[in-house]
Order: structure tokens, then C-alpha cells, then sequence
């Protein structure tokens, strides 16, 4: 019953939430779409032209945005584990980052361009266990560092999803050894209650 109560009232809170209701009115495919106009908007960080790569695009509402602002003369490569509806101008290959076909797939697509931009809004399945959730959420983290690591020019950007746990700090001393710049960034568009935030990531070691 407990759990019932509880979808219940969430389904009850997405339906009242503002970006839901301007995600639809704007032919977004997510509420998230917001998140990333608002960390855009910042930072600056979809310039036209550019060769974007997008981490756990599914459903699509960040391609959306990136296709929008990096206009036809960009790139934009998206990856996800689960399938994702084509989005204009979007490239998209489905899989595992961890896959070597995966990665076989991604270079074939990129066509040997060096990405300006990583995106990654990737989250875990939560199982209500926090230590393995942090686990899983820490390894996503990690993946999106490495995909940068190995596919970003030196003066690319990174923005990758964080969230709050034991093993945040661990998280970010880890992308501190990668990048020069590491700042934390917590957009409007993301719940007050969520404890998701976005790691902004400049300026590469060199390798």
C-alpha cells in the first residue's frame, strides 16, 4: 500500500511540475531538456558547428537541445543503452560504452572528428540499496570521464551528472586529475528534492 501511495503522489507532482507541462508545450521529449538550456545559457556550452557526443540520451530530450543549438553545420552523436526514437539531425548508436563494438560504432560515426562537447545525463536503476546505488552511479560517472578522456580536443568541455553520496568527493578528486577545471553546477530545472548535480569540466591534462 505504501508503495502505491507513493506513485501515486509522484505521478500527482509530474503532472502539476512546470517543466513537465512546458516540456510538452514545447515539443520536448523530457523535462530535462530544461536542465540543459539552463546549464547552455551559463556556461555557453552549444555552440554552433561543434561536435557534440551525448551519454545516456534516452529518451532524447538533450539531442533535442544539442541538435537545435549546434545547428546543421555541428555534430551530434548520441549513446544509450536503450533504444531512443530518431531525433533530426542526431546520430544514434545504441550499446555499451564498455563494448569495444560500441566504441567500433561511435569512431565509424564521428568519422574521425575530435567532440568539443560531452554530455552525460547517465543515471543508475535505483534499487533502494544507497551503497550499491552510489556504486552504480560512481562507475556511470567514471565512464563519461573516460569517454572524455579518450575522444575530447584539449580545450573540450565535459558536463556529467553527478549525485550526492559518500562517494562524491572520491568522484570529483577523480576528474580533478583529468581536468584543470572541475566546478559543480545544480540548474533550476533539477529538483529541489533530487540530489543530482553536473560536474563542469574544462581544460584536459595532456594525456
Amino acid at each position: 500500500m505504501t508503495g502505491k501511495k507513493s506513485d501515486k503522489a509522484w505521478i500527482a507532482r509530474h503532472v502539476r511540475d512546470f517543466y513537465v507541462k512546458q516540456a510538452r508545450r514545447q515539443g520536448y521529449r523530457s523535462r530535462a531538456a530544461f536542465k540543459l538550456i539552463e546549464l547552455d545559457e551559463r556556461d555557453r556550452l552549444l555552440r554552433p558547428g561543434i561536435t557534440a557526443l551525448d551519454l545516456g540520451s534516452s529518451p532524447g530530450g538533450w539531442s533535442q537541445v544539442a541538435a537545435q543549438r549546434i545547428g546543421r553545420t555541428g555534430c551530434v552523436v548520441a549513446v544509450d543503452l536503450l533504444g531512443m526514437e530518431s531525433v533530426e539531425g542526431v546520430a544514434f548508436v545504441r550499446g555499451d560504452l564498455r563494448d569495444p563494438n560500441v566504441w567500433a560504432q561511435l569512431n565509424k560515426v564521428l568519422g574521425g572528428r575530435p567532440v568539443d562537447l560531452v554530455l552525460s545525463d547517465m543515471a543508475p536503476n535505483l534499487s533502494g540499496v544507497a551503497a550499491s546505488d552510489e556504486a552504480r552511479a560512481q562507475e556511470l560517472a567514471e565512464i563519461a570521464v573516460s569517454v572524455s578522456a579518450a575522444l575530447l580536443r584539449p580545450e573540450g568541455v565535459s558536463l556529467v551528472k553527478l549525485f550526492h553520496g559518500s562517494g562524491l568527493d572520491a568522484v570529483i578528486g577523480g576528474m580533478r586529475t583529468v581536468f584543470r577545471s572541475v566546478v559543480i553546477r545544480k540548474p533550476p530545472a533539477s529538483r529541489n528534492r533530487s540530489s543530482e548535480v553536473y560536474a563542469l569540466c574544462r581544460g584536459l591534462f595532456p594525456r
